[in-house]
């Protein structure tokens, strides 16, 4: 008769002390790459992976298909990139050792909540640009798409505040302590004021663009977003977009426009790609 073999208490020991481990390891990974990902969520590193993403497929479609040269051409490519990523997401590096430094890389973002209502989003500042233009009084508004503005809102005061007219009207308010700068707009609520942008480094700007306007395409030059721009000198409003600058609109141009821009979008998509820090 067959003797069949049973497992000795010291060996079922060892391997429930292995899967033990083995399941903590990898609870621990994927702790650390949901916080990872949650870090880089809300910020321009978000379209650099996805471009990552494309080549490593194209890569792997050029080698099925034995296109050697193309293959070859993408291979350096990607040799080069990882010297590269270092320099291309230092921002998001620099945030991740900041946060770890100070203890809030553990901390629980929350999402935006509910649907976003981009018509009275676009209607508060569609008035509001109205209200300064009168008024003469010098504004930057920019308004967050898909490329996330985290980097820039670190740079100003977060106010997370709901979005209305007055209060946009009141934030530019000369001399006041945030009227200096950029506000960005999260949503349909004011992420923060006083911010710092990037300025245009065009060669072919007109010499009459002030700060606040080369600031105002520098930041869609370096993202999607939309910038609305009010002279303190001429009480004009332009749009800055893609890098280019549409100038002298009146109320009911803007809103068309803003109407194109940013009306129909997904809220639940933008939501998904907007933590709340």
């Amino acid at each position: 008769m067959e003797q069949l073999w049973l497992p000795s208490l010291d060996y079922l020991k060892d391997v429930l002390k292995f899967d033990l481990i083995s399941v903590v390891d990898i609870l621990i990974v994927a702790f650390v790459m949901y916080k990872l990902t949650l870090l880089i969520k809300g910020t321009r590193a978000v379209q650099l992976i996805k471009g990552l993403a494309v080549l490593v497929i194209a890569t792997a479609v050029t080698s099925l298909f034995n296109l050697y040269t193309i293959n070859w051409l993408l291979r350096q490519a990607m040799t080069a990139l990882v010297v590269a990523l270092p320099v291309v997401f230092q921002p998001e590096l620099r945030r991740a050792l900041e946060k770890l430094g100070r203890g809030k890389f553990l901390a629980h973002p929350t999402l935006v909540p509910g649907e976003i209502n981009w018509s009275k989003i676009i209607t508060e500042i569609t008035r509001a640009a109205a209200v300064l233009a009168k008024n003469r009084t010098g504004a930057l508004i920019v308004v967050e798409r898909e490329t996330g503005l985290v980097e820039h809102i670190d740079t100003g005061v977060k106010i997370d505040g709901i979005l209305s007219a007055e209060f946009l009207v009141n934030i530019f308010i000369p001399k006041t302590p945030l009227h200096d700068g950029a506000v960005i707009i999260r949503g349909d609520r004011v992420a923060a004021a006083a911010c710092f942008l990037p300025l245009s480094e065009n060669p072919y700007l007109t010499s009459d663009l002030g700060t606040r306007h080369r600031a105002g395409i520098g930041i869609t030059e370096h993202s999607d977003a939309v910038a609305i721009i009010i002279s303190e000198e001429t009480g004009t409003i332009s749009l800055a977009v893609e890098g280019a600058l549409t100038r002298n609109l009146d109320e009911a141009a803007l809103q068309g426009r803003l109407i194109e821009l940013l009306n129909g979008r997904s809220a639940n998509t933008l939501s998904a790609l907007w933590p709340r820090r």
